[in-house]
């Protein structure tokens, strides 16, 4: 590898997909929303900060949680303060376990990687 040659960046990570049925899908975007919801604890603060309605990201987790035999996020009803939602051990698991085979795909593809970066063609300049 040259100074020439590309370093691969986030854009050039592997975006792992494990798809077990028709709704039964783990990818990076449901990953991220189980991030999220650890972070904020909401359902709702977790699909804002990544752009979704709360509907869409509420039915992620219920297809998220159907996916596994026990739930990945755990809810919890109440008024204002009282509610919201938590990752259950096996929600934290599953992320954990996730980012895991990210990072080992990473390394495992670097190589042929850097090969194929090394050999793109100039990104076309757009006009204006």
């Amino acid at each position: 590898m040259d100074e020439t040659t590309p370093k691969p960046t986030a854009a050039h990570v592997t975006r792992l997909r494990f798809v077990f049925g028709e709704k039964r899908i783990v990818g990076p975007g449901r990953i991220d929303l189980l991030e999220g919801i650890g972070d904020t604890g909401s359902i709702a603060a977790a699909g804002r900060r990544m752009g979704m309605s709360y509907k869409r990201a509420w039915t992620l987790v219920e297809e998220l949680n159907a996916t596994f035999d026990a739930p990945l996020v755990e809810m919890h009803r109440g008024g204002a303060g009282r509610g919201g939602a938590e990752l259950t051990a096996l929600g934290r698991d599953v992320v954990s376990r996730y980012r895991a085979m990210q990072a080992a795909s990473d390394r495992a593809i670097a190589v042929d990687l850097q090969a194929l970066l090394a050999r793109l063609a100039p990104e076309p300049v757009s006009p204006g």
